[in-house]
């Protein structure tokens, strides 16, 4: 990291890339940190580095180049370790150097199954964590140290983070992004890579279980729609004509894309547009409520204290980056 980057207060993300490396995990963190954007700079630098620096296999049987050793890991405020297709035998190198960045308080995240590397190392033991769901077996066998979790996009444990498979990489960047900088800037690097806004998965005080991964886009406009909408009193009739089917023909097909009911995620999207606007904005309450489609201040409390655990002035004490932290008042009855 250069030394003009350090004063700008931009974090580093170094990235291992453990042969054979899957290239699609290796390719997410680059992707997501390099569109974060603050106060005119950079707010990440992402580093790849591999145990050998040169060719690196992938699990495509491709080669790609790394120049950069396992140094580069030195510095770094986040590490993250990629999927690798020898995830049953991890390089030791690479176990010492996560010891190492353990040691240092650092934080640390896998993807798919870099979950295995941690493991080894030592660094899940007692900790909630997940994998790709076709390893789920193999890593609680070899690990039953671990407090292995199920049907989640990923989990965060204290410093330590793990991903399930494939997409759900992009979930825990994305997390990391709204951890740092807020709601807003992760949404916002969601709409530039075009992918899903962020999608809680896992982590026990302040996200709650995820929607399921969508299975298809032939209401994907009714979603778009909607989400520009959540202000106004949406209900199913509402959706299936804008969808042009009937009722009964949206609730079955909504399920089988989103794996919820249209309602279901019409809340799901209220709460995270309520937990954006107390994080990004000083309104009041009752102005929040409305703004996301939840009615009133006593709806709002009821819905963000089920799925973060805190009051809407207590999350927006702890979470509000757009003015000075707030003591928390009195909350409705």
């Amino acid at each position: 990291m250069t030394v003009e980057s350090r004063v700008r207060g931009v974090q580093r993300v170094a990235v291992i890339a453990a042969p054979p490396v899957s290239m699609f995990n290796l390719a997410i963190p680059e992707m997501l940190f390099g569109k974060v954007e603050i106060d005119g700079g950079p707010g990440y630098e992402t580093v790849i580095c591999a145990p050998d620096p040169g060719p690196v296999t992938t699990t495509g049987g491709l080669d790609l180049v790394v120049p950069r050793g396992l140094d580069a890991v030195e510095g770094a405020d986040t590490v993250i370790l990629a999927g690798s297709g020898a995830y049953t035998d991890p390089d030791p190198r690479v176990l010492d150097v996560l010891r190492a960045t353990a040691d240092a308080g650092k934080r640390i995240a896998s993807i798919c199954t870099g979950a295995f590397a941690l493991a080894e190392a030592g660094l899940l033991d007692g900790r909630a964590a997940t994998t790709y769901w076709a390893y789920r077996p193999l890593l609680a066998a070899r690990h039953p140290a671990v407090d292995l979790q199920d049907d989640v996009l990923f989990v965060q444990d204290g410093p330590v983070l793990t991903s399930s498979g494939y997409a759900a990489g992009i979930d825990l960047c994305l997390h990391v992004i709204r951890t740092d900088h807020g709601a807003a800037v992760a949404n916002a690097v969601a709409r530039l890579a075009l992918v899903a806004p962020v999608r809680p998965g896992g982590q026990t005080q302040f996200t709650q279980t995820p929607l399921p991964p969508e299975r298809g886009v032939s209401f994907a406009d009714t979603r778009a729609w909607a989400m520009e909408h959540l202000d106004e009193p949406l209900g199913l009739h509402d959706l299936a004509r804008h969808a042009g089917v009937s009722v009964r023909t949206l609730s079955r097909r909504f399920h089988a894309e989103t794996g919820v009911s249209p309602l279901q995620w019409l809340l799901h999207q209220r709460v995270e547009r309520a937990k954006e606007l107390l994080e990004t904005t000083s309104f009041p309450m009752d102005q929040v409520a409305r703004a996301s489609g939840l009615g009133s201040a006593d709806s709002l409390r009821q819905h963000v204290l089920r799925r973060t655990g805190l009051t809407p002035s207590a999350y927006r004490a702890s979470f509000n980056r757009m003015v000075p932290r707030l003591t928390p008042g009195p909350e409705p009855e």
